[in-house]
């Protein structure tokens, strides 16, 4: 991952590619990226695509980035837009944040279709004492990478506030995918103990 200057910005925007839409989508990426501060030069790599599917897939990015424009306007509305992240597929996210005193709310918002009130994604966590930050509950679909970009976000979130450790809790209703689940928070770098006879389980992370 590279920083992005604004010099790069206009020489890529003034690449000489046959496809004007190429040429518009490779901008519309580096806009995105320089807003993250940071840009994956791999979409430039990718010379083994024809042409017509390079424009499809443009097509759809620019699409994306005016939903996102619009949706943008009306989350901000009802929450504070911490970020924008990329999921698998290609899928970019608006990220957005509730906060209490006690409690967090981390939501996640496509850019496919139209915001209508309800986020795609959301982990929810309390703050039970204090240097401590719960998860109570997460939900929305799995293996999308919603989860992962969560979890950034929530860690992010700990350190702002000097919060060193997140905790949480493995209930019986988790054990249909309690495997999956174990190896998500492991890959979070968080401490997993299981009570295989019990059905429970905590979880505990400590920033280093």
């Amino acid at each position: 991952m590279n920083s992005v200057s604004s010099s790069n910005f206009r020489q890529t925007c003034r690449l000489k590619d046959p496809s004007t839409s190429f040429r518009m989508g490779i901008c519309v990426v580096f806009m995105i990226s320089h807003m993250k501060g940071v840009m994956d030069l791999s979409i430039l790599q990718q010379t083994t695509k024809d042409v017509k599917t390079l424009e499809q897939e443009l097509h759809q990015l620019q699409f994306q980035m005016y939903r996102m424009q619009e949706n943008m306007k009306d989350i901000s509305k009802k929450a504070k837009i911490i970020g924008i992240d990329q999921a698998k597929e290609d899928e970019w996210m608006i990220v957005s944040a509730i906060e209490s005193t006690d409690t967090c709310k981390i939501m996640l918002s496509d850019c496919e279709k139209a915001f209508r009130g309800q986020s795609d994604f959301s982990l929810i966590a309390e703050y039970p004492e204090e240097g401590k930050i719960h998860i109570a509950d997460i939900k929305g679909p799995p293996d999308n990478g919603y989860g992962s970009i969560c979890m950034k976000h929530l860690k992010e979130m700990a350190r702002e506030q000097n919060i060193p450790v997140i905790t949480g809790d493995l209930v019986k209703r988790d054990w249909n995918h309690v495997d999956r689940l174990i190896h998500f928070y492991e890959k979070h770098h968080f401490d997993v103990q299981i009570n295989w006879k019990e059905q429970s389980g905590e979880i505990y992370w400590v920033d280093s």
